[in-house]
């Protein structure tokens, strides 16, 4: 969805505090997460790879309007939905333990943190509850509608409304300590991204290819870094929005842009180390060696994290949306718009597993559990899963020298023509 004109922006704002005369529908493929373009070819090719083994699956509040996520955290998964029940389930099991109903239409994912539940609406409000009780804390109002979890750090929570403006609050009180507000292109992509809290900073991506880098206890600008630059004739071909969160270790911060780069930046400084051009709205990961990008038509990217050099690129899902990618043990883990879930083998980008859920859009990070990770679909259903998978993988063939993908190599070591 593009916002442009404040009072188109407004009337969005007002028809989605009610959801009353919502079109689902539409709002769900904001992203075109409805619309498949992958052939025949291809997902008999996707059939024939082993399953990931399941852990568990149960089902919360069906979620069209909002891009929802659950969170782990102190053994338990929390996760919430469009209808306001935030709901506690056992980590190993999947069984609901505990659920309170905050009486507000709900507007995205759940965060956690100092002891707390944070949930937002398309209000504008930020409600706080008791980690272990569900005791409603504290209610505070930022300036427009919360599509990304609170974060909550340091006796701080900091809130990312969809103007663009970052909000820190008292996380005792939820009353306001600072806010930051850049410049906002005429044209931009709504999005989910929110911000990445780390070393007293609070790191964020913005519209016009923008990353800052905020001090955390007094919201003053520490350095601010040019991911991508706008480019081409049109309104349209010059939007390159950070739309997903960044990424960092212990010496570098990435991002990506839609319609521009991914690039990295000195965590202390702010000077970029490296750059590539790519598209992608849904987002990256790191590891030890590479950065992993999600692009924008379904491709899964690996770049060397210290010079930028591609490594492997992943094309099987080439045609369908992807989630944010999510490193876990040698597997990245994406999912996409067709409701699967995918493991893709890092040393190579070869992909070693591939899981249904229940049809609908997964479009938000899958979560790390300690022995798997959970995923949330537009349905709301929530599926556990574990890295491992429910067959075994033969050794590559021997292939002509035209087929050069990892996935190629593996598909053809399935059948006899193509041993040597």
């Amino acid at each position: 969805m593009l916002s442009a004109c404040a009072g188109t922006v407004e009337m969005v704002r007002d028809v989605a505090r009610t959801l009353a005369d919502i079109d689902l529908g539409g709002v769900a493929d904001v992203f075109g997460w409805q619309t498949v373009e992958m052939s025949p070819e291809q997902a008999a090719q996707l059939s024939i790879i082993p399953g990931a083994r399941p852990l568990w699956q149960n089902l919360i509040d069906e979620s069209q309007a909002g891009a929802f996520s659950p969170v782990f955290d102190n053994g338990a998964v929390y996760g919430t939905g469009v209808n306001g029940r935030v709901v506690r389930f056992d980590a190993a099991s999947g069984r609901e333990t505990a659920s309170v109903d905050t009486q507000r239409v709900l507007s995205g994912g759940i965060g956690a943190g100092d002891g707390m539940l944070l949930v937002a609406t398309f209000k504008g409000e930020v409600l706080a509850f008791d980690e272990k009780t569900g005791k409603a804390l504290w209610t505070a109002q930022v300036s427009s509608e919360v599509l990304s979890p609170p974060r909550a750090e340091g006796g701080m929570v900091v809130v990312r409304a969809g103007d663009g403006r970052i909000f820190s609050l008292d996380a005792a009180t939820g009353k306001r300590k600072w806010v930051y507000q850049g410049a906002t292109p005429s044209l931009t992509v709504r999005n989910f991204g929110g911000v990445l809290i780390s070393r007293g900073m609070v790191f964020a991506g913005f519209a016009g290819g923008k990353l800052i880098a905020i001090n955390l206890s007094n919201g003053s600008v520490t350095w601010e870094a040019v991911v991508s630059r706008p480019r081409g004739a049109t309104e349209l071909e010059r939007i390159t929005d950070v739309t997903s969160l960044p990424v960092m270790d212990e010496h570098q911060i990435c991002a990506v842009a839609y319609q521009g780069r991914v690039a990295c930046f000195d965590i202390a400084t702010g000077n970029q180390i490296w750059a590539r051009d790519v598209s992608s709205n849904a987002g990256l990961a790191m590891d030890n060696h590479y950065v992993y990008v999600s692009e924008e038509r379904g491709a899964i990217v690996a770049y060397d994290k210290n010079d930028g050099t591609s490594v492997w690129r992943q094309e099987m899902l080439s045609g369908v949306k992807l989630s944010p990618p999510l490193v876990r043990d040698n597997r990245i883990v994406v999912a996409d718009s067709q409701g699967y879930v995918n493991l893709i083998r890092n040393s190579d980008g070869v992909i070693v597993g591939r899981s249904a859920t229940d049809g609908s859009a997964i479009i938000t990070r899958p979560v790390p559990l300690p022995d798997g990770f959970v995923v949330q679909t537009r349905k709301g259903g929530l599926y556990a899963l574990s890295t491992e998978t429910t067959g075994v993988l033969p050794p590559p063939g021997v292939l002509p020298a035209a087929a050069q993908s990892p996935q190629l190599q593996y598909l053809c070591s399935l059948v006899p023509f193509c041993k040597p």
